[in-house]
């Protein structure tokens, strides 16, 4: 389960902090689901959009990172959704519903806070994606995302590979990860431009910035590793590779 021994091992000498905790200093998700974690209260009810099967809670070594991720007995219900079957099986929801035609299976007005974790990259429809989180959410509910950087270097890299050989070369570059666990990407929402365009000012407040997480695409080579780091840290920000997204949904917004 997890992160495979030899990567673990690579991250190790990378990062040497991450025997204290199971996590080095630029985690992604220990950023992504600390701030989701701030906005959450046990009153709340809060939706996992594109739940899966639940690959966090299940394949996660560190105890740290696995607790900020399960929100089930902490709030009132967390409810998943999925366009996968596989959701029904997800062992970290009270709810789990089936995405058909674009609508989400849910109320108006019934949800606190939404969160999606790397699911943004494959929305195939935006307009409808965003018409749809500003239905079911609340007035004053979030809806964070974490999602890759359109123009950050593994999107473009990502971008430059053919469709074929995104499942090849992610099996080599990321052994731990499954296949059912790899999807077609659009990136139709992965860029300020677009975020401004979706989730404009008059219904949302938006809080985006980019994040330098570790470069986990390069394999075990700790010699990659390194390249990689010492490349992250160079570039600006705008060509980071993770974009951290949380908006509010505005209380004097117009009706969904």
């Amino acid at each position: 389960m997890g992160m495979s021994g030899s990567v673990e091992r690579t991250k190790r000498l990378i990062y040497p902090e991450t025997v204290a905790g199971g996590f080095s200093r630029v985690d992604g998700t220990i950023e992504f689901y600390q701030r989701v974690n701030s906005l959450v209260k046990p009153s709340h009810v809060v939706l996992d959009i594109g739940a899966g099967r639940g690959q966090g809670h299940i394949d996660d070594d560190c105890d740290y990172r696995r607790s900020l991720r399960t929100f089930r007995g902490r709030v009132a219900k967390v409810v998943g959704i999925d366009v996968d079957p596989v959701v029904i099986s997800n062992p970290s929801l009270d709810e789990a519903h089936l995405i058909e035609g674009g609508r989400f299976p849910l109320a108006d007005a019934s949800v606190d806070v939404a969160f999606s974790d790397y699911t943004f990259e494959h929305v195939a429809d935006p307009a409808s994606f965003a018409g749809e989180a500003q239905r079911v959410l609340r007035p004053g509910g979030w809806l964070c995302a974490r999602t890759p950087n359109k123009f950050g270097y593994i999107s473009v890299a990502s971008r430059l590979i053919p469709a074929s050989l995104h499942a090849p070369v992610l099996r080599r570059a990321q052994p731990e990860r499954k296949s059912e666990d790899v999807f077609p990407t659009t990136y139709l929402l992965n860029t300020g431009k677009a975020l401004r365009r979706h989730f404009p000012d008059h219904v949302w407040e938006r809080y985006v910035y980019a994040h330098k997480a570790e470069p986990a695409y390069f394999g075990t080579s700790a010699v990659a590793w390194r390249v990689a780091d010492a490349l992250l840290s160079a570039l600006p920000r705008p060509l980071w590779p993770t974009l951290m997204i949380f908006m509010r949904k505005r209380s004097d917004g117009p009706p969904a």
